[in-house]
């Protein structure tokens, strides 16, 4: 895909998001994971605020998969003039949190317990857009684990990590 696909990805998804806001917890524990996720996606539930804030959407999902899309902007660079290394930890922590997202019945929540990055190259506000996948590599009880990878549209590799997560009753 190119960067002109990707940003039309980006506009259609907003053109299918409701405003931002957080959903009341009775949503999360009626719906399964996926269903929920997917209620964000096709403008059903708001997206979360954090998306307006670094500028990123939830693209799709699938059980034990989800891809973040994000467009980096100079509000996100750091005092040496690159984007912060925050912006990419968010999009991936999200990647990798919802793919676990997406495995959990109704009436299961989850937490980021640590995550891991490697950032291997400078991002800028010229990158243009930038997708993150997250694949559940474990999903267990209590504790799962996944993997994503930060790319833009010619599938050069900006940051991977991976992720733990705890599950619990809501």
């Amino acid at each position: 895909m190119s960067n002109t696909d990707w940003q039309s990805a980006m506009t259609a998804a907003l053109a299918r998001s409701t405003a931002s806001g957080v959903s009341p917890i009775e949503t999360l524990r009626t719906q399964s994971g996926l269903e929920f996720l997917r209620g964000m996606i096709d403008g059903r539930l708001p997206r979360p605020p954090i998306c307006d804030v670094l500028n990123f959407l939830l693209l799709e999902v699938e059980r034990g998969r989800a891809v973040f899309q994000g467009t980096p902007q100079a509000e996100h660079y750091n005092p040496l003039g690159s984007v912060h290394g925050g912006w990419p930890a968010t999009l991936l922590d999200s990647c990798m949190g919802c793919a676990v997202h997406t495995t959990l019945a109704a009436g299961q929540g989850y937490t980021t317990v640590e995550f891991k990055l490697n950032l291997v190259r400078p991002i800028f506000a010229d990158t243009g857009p930038l997708r993150a996948e997250g694949k559940v590599v474990n999903g267990g009880r209590t504790i799962a684990t996944s993997e994503g990878r930060l790319v833009d549209a010619s599938g050069k590799l900006y940051a991977h990590g991976t992720e733990t997560c705890l599950i619990f009753p809501l």
